[in-house]
């Protein structure tokens, strides 16, 4: 079990367990630091830095976790420490939100198509008061028994390329270190292994501020964790990971916790944070 998970999804995006919740989750199992990076939302921020007031071994990383366009597909960044009071930041996320409302909409319109018919009241039930994303489709899709899987939802239907997928507003990965920085965060590549060539985007983001890459994932073999902390390495980067918790009814899941994360990712982080906190503001 790591001390360190720096990728929690709460009820308030796509994950199960409230913000508060989950920083009971964590201290309970022992961990020391977490980051909660909901989608395209920073609304449980503040619950969970309140919750883990109770929890004086815990420190949580305010975060969020951007979707962004590529030609093969999606890429996410992740951004740590940002300033989640920011007002050009919340109004950007809730555009991408929109977003995420409409796309899904549209993926229930392709999958009817397809003869597997979803409610949107439904989907909104099982999202809650969180954002609507793509595995509330999928517990929706599970439900009616027209999968076995929350993972067979995305690689039949609704992953990048499949019958039901549909595009959201696009972003690119340099927009989203962009708005990153300019909320005063840390830009991490999140599962860079999602692309054939992620050195290629490494190199040109690390121009752009990048800081980082996520090196330790839940699906990642120990070669592939290996290969990723070369380049980070390789290019001054730190080597983060996590769990991509999202708490849901899926045997598959990798628990909080459950992906091994060295404590030296986090204090970086922290140190870096830090260090831009102090350095003298330009004339």
């Amino acid at each position: 079990m790591s001390r360190v998970d720096l990728h929690i999804h709460s009820a308030v995006s796509d994950g199960k367990f409230s913000p508060a919740e989950l920083a009971r989750k964590s201290a309970e199992a022992g961990l020391t630091v977490i980051a909660l990076v909901d989608h395209d939302n920073i609304d449980g921020i503040a619950p969970a830095l309140e919750a883990a007031k109770n929890f004086p071994w815990l420190k949580v990383i305010p975060g969020v976790e951007i979707s962004t366009d590529i030609p093969q597909g999606e890429l996410h960044m992740l951004g740590y420490f940002i300033d989640h009071t920011d007002r050009e930041l919340l109004a950007f996320l809730e555009r991408m939100r929109e977003s995420r409302r409409k796309r899904a909409r549209g993926m229930l319109a392709k999958l009817a198509a397809l003869g597997l018919n979803i409610e949107w009241e439904r989907v909104r039930e099982i999202a809650g008061s969180g954002s609507v994303g793509r595995p509330h489709i999928a517990q929706a899709l599970l439900e009616k028994g027209y999968i076995t899987s929350m993972k067979e939802a995305f690689n039949k239907y609704i992953g990048w390329g499949g019958p039901a997928y549909v595009e959201r507003e696009k972003i690119s990965p340099k927009g989203a270190v962009e708005v990153i920085l300019h909320s005063k965060g840390l830009p991490v590549l999140a599962h860079p292994l999602t692309i054939d060539d992620p050195e290629t985007l490494i190199i040109e983001l690390k121009e752009n501020g990048l800081v980082g890459i996520e090196a330790y994932y839940k699906d990642y073999t120990r070669e592939e964790v290996e290969r990723l902390v070369s380049l980070a390495e390789k290019y001054s980067l730190i080597a983060t990971g996590g769990s991509d918790y999202h708490g849901l009814d899926d045997s598959a899941e990798v628990m909080i916790g459950g992906v091994e994360v060295p404590d030296e990712s986090a204090e970086q982080l922290i140190a870096l944070v830090e260090r831009r906190m102090l350095k003298p503001a330009s004339p």
